[in-house]
């Protein structure tokens, strides 16, 4: 028996539970092929035969025979004209999971085969479902040597995803006629005409300023309005209209939302969490997971305990045993979300204390999105109908699996030829798409994010964030320095819309609310566990799940308002065992791991990040390349190919550092200010942040996505957004220590006593025109 021979062998005896050495294949003469095309149907032919119960050795007439056979075979299993409801018996057969003319002993012995690794557009880890059922059934078998580890190497080619496993149909929009989730009569408000009802401005008298700025440095939010504010207050609805007509399936899957806080205000936490109890129809929720991450609060230690012992375990609270960050929190609280509980979960939808949530069942809802179906229920009635699935090409010397080329964005194509009759693949025409309804695509491999409002940290009353098309609508995205940016929506996602508020793609959410089935969120690995406090996570997995086969969208219909911090709170400082620069170590990361030769853009942009030490990233590397992750220019292309529009890709740097004047110790300093602020002169401080510039090949004088430029009365410098073509006006003339402004000819300059930098007259006798740019690297 050849070395094949003996693979295929084994891999029929592990696959039908056979003990290896007691199969013995046999080989029966049969009709040859006349040429090397036949095979699949002569495979075809010999099937056919066997399931007759007939010998393949005497089916001479091929294709007679294999035509005769289907169709003997085909009208066996056609139902008469006089049948009511033809598939109701098979229905009910595969209900009770039994098989025709089969007994019980029978069944006991017919263990099911464990299906070869593929399902459209997901792979699974064979080797585990292969161990998970060995584990159910006894010991697993020992391995044995020789042939072999070939067998183990091909099982470890496939991606780890696992199957869909729900099929569920799609929403359906009908004009007119409220949605089986919508509300039948408004909600009650908390307080009748109490304080913030419906989302209302709630603005406290002068008599209170003392008070207010104490929470504010304290939390960040206005507390003490926030505590005169309902924890079950009514919120305005914000949606798009057509959000009350659609129809989703109610065959949800249950979820865990989790809630990380550190040093929370009793009551923006706490009204989270009526929020959220509130607005979920409960058969849905299966659990909330409190994440306390060693807050020190008294208000959040017994008093916390206490309270939410009146949902009866609903409720649930952990606390950390030192400081882990906002990231880090997160993916322990994925793990606890199943950990002791009484219910399982079946998603997992992140939350992040002082967020309301906001219309209808926000993200738990999942809109049902795009859901993957084996077969349309159009198609059941229909026996005139051939399916044949995407075929995927296996390589012959390594049996790695790739994708066939040759089709549309999403590798769908269809099959053709050329007029000498040579089999073609062509990519799916926009004459076929128009006719889907679906794509078609697992919904177990997408991630969900809801629009998010913006809650006023003074007044507690809610508004759209800006930044959107005419309906509000924005991608997640960002500049090259990594900072989160808002783009409209671009016209290629509106042409792939059938409605206005179904889900859109989004190349990056913002981080702190997003739906994802549990199973998927671990097989991704969770976060980074490199990642620490805050910064970054949001773009870590978004490429993650992108690159590695999943989809991120955005869910118009589903809204949670987010209080953004207030200036003048005196924030959280990290722990001592976490060093210095996280948010900038966290970056550092992400685009060593995700974004391939763009990673120089980034460095272009944090010129002082290039020394930064950032750990190990091997795991993080190793995991991407298991995965067969896509590429980031292939990410750039596909799908977030509008970004470098709005923020170009920036050129390379002359220089960059700190703008020092020439002996002295005041720096160039931004104040915080952008988009049209006035930049002034501070001591220098040697980290970098608010005084780190650089000056590119396109004579940009930048720092972050800003450009430094003249202001209105051609005199004080500011600070204004910028892309590339955009105030190109500044050269650097190093030996003489000179920035010079182009358009006027003049140069820049400074008052240390006023703190201003301006442009004058070039005077080579100024000591208040020389400048030097040091480099300064983070640690």
């Amino acid at each position: 028996m050849t070395t094949s021979m003996r693979l295929l062998v084994k891999q029929l005896a592990q696959m039908l539970k056979h003990p290896g050495k007691e199969m013995v294949p046999s080989h029966p003469r049969v009709h040859k092929q006349p040429s090397g095309n036949d095979c699949g149907v002569f495979a075809i032919a010999f099937a056919v035969a066997l399931c007759f119960g007939d010998n393949p050795s005497t089916c001479s007439l091929l294709i007679v025979g294999t035509f005769i056979g289907l169709i003997v075979f085909w009208s066996s299993r056609t139902p008469k004209s006089s049948d009511e409801k033809p598939f109701v018996e098979v229905e009910e057969r595969l209900a009770n999971n039994h098989l025709p003319n089969v007994n019980d002993n029978a069944l006991e012995k017919f263990n099911p085969v464990v299906p070869w690794p593929h399902v459209e557009g997901v792979e699974v880890d064979l080797e585990s479902i292969r161990q998970k059922n060995d584990g159910k059934k006894g010991p697993p078998h020992p391995p044995q040597a020789g042939a072999d580890n070939q067998q183990e190497i091909m099982q470890k080619q496939y991606v780890n995803f696992k199957p869909q496993e729900h099929i569920y149909p799609d929403p359906v929009l009908r004009s007119g006629v409220l949605g089986n989730f919508e509300l039948k009569e408004p909600e009650p408000q908390g307080v009748s005409g109490g304080p913030g009802e419906g989302a209302k401005p709630f603005v406290l008298g002068p008599e209170y300023k003392d008070a207010i700025q104490a929470s504010v440095r304290e939390f960040g939010f206005n507390m003490v309005v926030s505590e005169m504010i309902s924890l079950d207050r009514t919120i305005s609805d914000l949606r798009h209209e057509e959000c009350k007509f659609w129809h989703y399936d109610e065959n949800l899957l249950t979820s865990s939302i989790v809630i990380v806080f550190h040093n929370e205000g009793w009551s923006t936490l706490m009204r989270t969490v009526h929020s959220v109890i509130k607005r979920t129809p409960r058969r849905y929720l299966a659990e909330i997971v409190l994440i306390d991450d060693f807050s020190n609060k008294v208000h959040l230690k017994e008093k916390l305990e206490e309270y939410i012992k009146q949902w009866n375990g609903l409720v649930k609270l952990f606390r950390n045993e030192r400081r882990e960050g906002l990231i880090q929190a997160r993916s322990i609280g994925a793990k606890k979300a199943v950990l002791g509980q009484c219910c399982t979960a079946k998603a997992i939808v992140f939350n992040e204390g002082g967020h309301t949530q906001g219309q209808r069942e926000a993200a738990l809802k999942r809109q049902k999105l795009v859901v993957l179906i084996s077969l349309f229920p159009e198609l059941y009635n229909i026996k005139t109908i051939c399916t044949v699935p995407l075929i995927d090409y296996i390589d012959g010397n390594d049996y790695t699996i790739e994708p066939q080329q040759g089709g549309d964005e999403d590798g769908f194509a269809r099959g053709a030829w050329d007029w000498s009759l040579l089999w073609k693949r062509v990519p799916l025409s926009s004459k076929e798409k128009a006719k889907r309804n679906h794509r078609t695509e697992p919904y177990r491999t997408i991630c969900t994010v809801p629009l998010i409002d913006s809650i006023s940290g003074h007044t507690y009353d809610i508004q759209p964030q800006w930044g959107g098309d005419e309906d509000g609508y924005a991608r997640g995205a960002w500049d090259w320095s990594m900072l989160w940016k808002r783009v409209p929506l671009s016209k290629r996602e509106k042409e792939k819309r059938v409605t206005r508020t179904e889900p859109y793609r989004s190349p990056a959410m913002a981080g702190g609310l997003f739906a994802i089935e549990r199973d998927f969120f671990f097989e991704l690995g969770l976060y980074d566990p490199g990642l620490q406090i805050w910064g970054g996570e949001n773009f870590e997995i978004s490429f993650k799940i992108w690159q590695c086969g999943g989809q991120l969208l955005f869910v118009p219909c589903s809204r949670v308002g987010h209080i953004y911090r207030l200036k003048g709170w005196q924030g959280n400082p990290p722990p001592a065992h976490v060093g210095s620069s996280p948010t900038l170590k966290n970056y550092v990361r992400v685009v060593e791991v995700w974004w391939d030769e763009y990673k120089d853009y980034f460095y272009a942009s944090r010129p002082e990040a290039k020394a930064l030490a950032y750990g190990d990233i091997s795991e993080l590397k190793r995991f991407r390349e298991e995965h067969n992750c896509k590429s980031f220019n292939w990410f750039m292309e596909e799908i977030a190919y509008d970004i470098p529009a709005h923020y170009p890709l920036p050129a390379k740097n002359v220089e960059w550092g700190e703008i020092r004047g020439f002996e002295s110790n005041y720096c160039i300093d931004s104040m915080g200010h952008t988009n049209g602020g006035f930049v002034e002169m501070g001591p220098c401080h040697r980290m970098g942040g608010n005084q780190l510039f650089r000056i590119n090949e396109a004579n940009q004088l930048m720092q972050y996505d800003q450009c430094l430029k003249s202001g209105p009365d051609e005199s004080k410098v500011m600070i204004s957004h910028c892309n590339l073509k955009e105030f190109t006006e500044w050269q650097y003339f190093k030996d003489l220590h000179r920035f010079t402004h182009t358009p006027t000819r003049k140069c820049l300059d400074r008052s240390e006593v006023l703190h201003q930098v301006f442009i004058s007259d070039c005077d080579t006798n100024k000591s208040t025109q020389k400048w030097e740019m040091n480099n300064i690297l983070s640690m």
